[in-house]
């Protein structure tokens, strides 16, 4: 039942946005009076079709679902009566031709302005930035932040919530800043902080920087939510709803104290005091050994219970009026859309990690994940999307929607089109690079399905 509705929610989402990407190529080539052929969402055998308009466009859902295309008139795809002439997609202005492409990146854009404008309207729930346990020896408790501590700015950037901080975080850590926080004291005092870029940077910049840094959220408790059937806690015979009380002579106040222990003894045996309802139990375990940056650290496959009512206490709405939430949501997709570029560039320079690029069975996992959450969190998923696939296809290779712009940049300013020669060889380029991409992309996929 999860699997179909991971399938279901995955298929919605590339729907949506493929839907929306090829529309805005077919809005703007009807514009200009450029006839359309057809209009497929996905590649390969029709699973439907039909034909509409005075053109009888061909309206085809095809059997592949990863991606779609619009089909325009074109002399060099095929003869091109001569009373049709005017209307081949060839034939058009060099900057016709250049917003025709444009138009798909812009809608996926557009798109996300929308639905972050309609959360914004409606309200979007979250957890303020309030710190929890501070891991020892990481950059948060060497900088002398305090489990409470509630985060209101970072560069003078209004801090909101959780996913404030991560974003506001990641945005700065790729610009190479150091991070200046202010801060509301759980006594209702006001303090500031500071932390170097260079400790930033001994880090991975990636979706997991706040765990790297130290920032945890009040959200755990020392009991388990959930077991990997195949992990070592599961071997020793762990249970959802034990709670670990104590690893050989350490009390445990909080899952921190877990994670700190099971990471210091990668395949050495620790005893575990576990409280089963009224009864309390002994129990062996084994980390199971995990590289991570050059060091062996221990993980048992199992994650903690969430702190309901320490989380109910610390939600936050966040909703404007229309006209803000319009600005806010203008905001948020400019800001995002720029971040996604400064990552995508850092990575093809070598400057950042592939490992961040996700693939299908990521994001089918995320898709599912934010349906099952409600329909807030998966229409926010769909802009966060939406984003990536606007961004991904303004990238200058051949083959996506921005290698065309820059051959067409290039044409407006050489005055002529570019050779076909310089265009094969560039198909071929940019057929190599996202080939490597999807690959590292599948890989990175596969890693997070079965080593987490």
């Amino acid at each position: 039942m999860q699997f179909a509705q991971t399938l279901l929610s995955f298929l919605v989402v590339l729907g949506i946005l493929v839907t929306f990407h090829e529309l805005g190529h077919y809005w703007v080539a009807r514009r200009f009076d450029v006839k359309v052929l057809r209009f497929s969402i996905g590649f390969g055998k029709p699973l439907w079709q039909t034909r509409r308009g005075p053109d009888q466009t061909e309206w085809v859902l095809a059997m592949v679902p990863l991606g779609g295309y619009v089909k325009m008139l074109d002399e060099r795809e095929e003869p091109v009566a001569a009373h049709e002439l005017h209307r081949a997609f060839n034939r058009q202005k060099v900057w016709q031709r250049f917003l025709i492409v444009l138009a798909g990146p812009v809608s996926n854009l557009l798109l996300a302005i929308v639905l972050f404008w309609a959360l914004f309207i409606s309200g979007v729930q979250d957890m303020r930035a309030v710190l929890g346990d501070i891991p020892l020896h990481t950059a948060v408790a060497d900088a002398g932040f305090h489990a409470g501590d509630e985060i209101t700015r970072v560069n003078g950037i209004e801090i909101g919530s959780w996913q404030d901080l991560r974003l506001t975080l990641l945005q700065q850590a790729l610009e190479g800043k150091a991070l200046n926080f202010e801060l509301k004291r759980r006594d209702y005092g006001s303090a500031t902080r500071s932390i170097d870029a260079e400790r930033i940077q001994g880090h991975d910049i990636d979706a997991d920087l706040l765990q790297h840094l130290g920032f945890t959220p009040i959200v755990h408790k020392a009991s388990i939510g959930f077991i990997d059937s195949a992990g070592a806690g599961a071997r020793a015979g762990l249970l959802k709803g034990d709670r670990i009380v104590q690893i050989g002579d350490v009390a445990v106040a909080g899952w921190d104290d877990v994670v700190q222990q099971v990471r210091k003894h990668p395949n050495q045996e620790l005893r575990l005091l576990v409280q089963r309802g009224r009864q309390q139990l002994q129990l062996a375990i084994v980390p199971q050994p995990v590289q991570e940056k050059g060091l062996w650290i221990g993980k048992i496959g199992v994650a903690p219970e969430v702190d309901r009512e320490a989380m109910q206490a610390l939600l936050t709405t966040i909703s404007y009026p229309p006209l803000r939430a319009l600005h806010k949501a203008i905001a948020k997709t400019y800001d995002n859309s720029a971040m996604s570029l400064q990552m995508f560039w850092k990575m093809l320079a070598g400057d950042m990690s592939l490992k961040n690029l996700s693939g299908p069975v990521t994001i089918a996992d995320y898709a599912g994940q934010a349906a099952r959450m409600g329909v807030g969190p998966f229409v926010e998923f769909l802009a966060w999307v939406s984003i990536s696939l606007g961004v991904l296809n303004l990238l200058p290779i051949p083959l996506l929607d921005g290698g065309h712009l820059m051959y067409y940049t290039a044409e407006i300013i050489k005055g002529s089109p570019v050779s076909e020669r310089t265009m094969e060889i560039g198909q071929r380029i940019g057929m190599a690079l996202l080939l490597s991409l999807m690959l590292f992309a599948f890989y990175n996929d596969l890693n997070r399905l079965f080593v987490g």
